[in-house]
């Protein structure tokens, strides 16, 4: 994880990152819909991060309730999204990857 976050940290490209756990159950909901937006938006990197077995990163990141989805550009935080939230998730994706 580590590796690619400093391989985008120089880069536009957009990086979003999906805070699951296996016991939760809207990250369930969510996740063909994270899958489905990676197919959508190739030029993005779609990584997905189980809070119970890298729990230094999730309290890196501040995550205190899943699924939350994370966007990167060049290493910094440009959005954040706490819940099962599908279309804010489409809309945050499709924004950051214009920009």
């Amino acid at each position: 994880m580590e590796k690619s976050l400093h391989s985008v940290k120089g880069s536009n490209q957009l990086m979003v990152i999906d805070f699951t756990a296996t016991w939760c159950g809207p990250c369930k909901f969510m996740a063909p819909v994270f899958g489905e937006l990676s197919e959508r938006f190739p030029d993005a990197i779609f990584v997905k991060i189980d809070v119970d077995e890298l729990p230094d990163v999730s309290r890196e990141f501040g995550v205190q309730a899943m699924p939350t989805f994370i966007l990167l550009k060049q290493g910094k935080e440009v959005d954040k999204i706490v819940g099962a939230k599908k279309d804010e998730l489409e809309k945050k994706v499709a924004l950051h990857c214009q920009n």
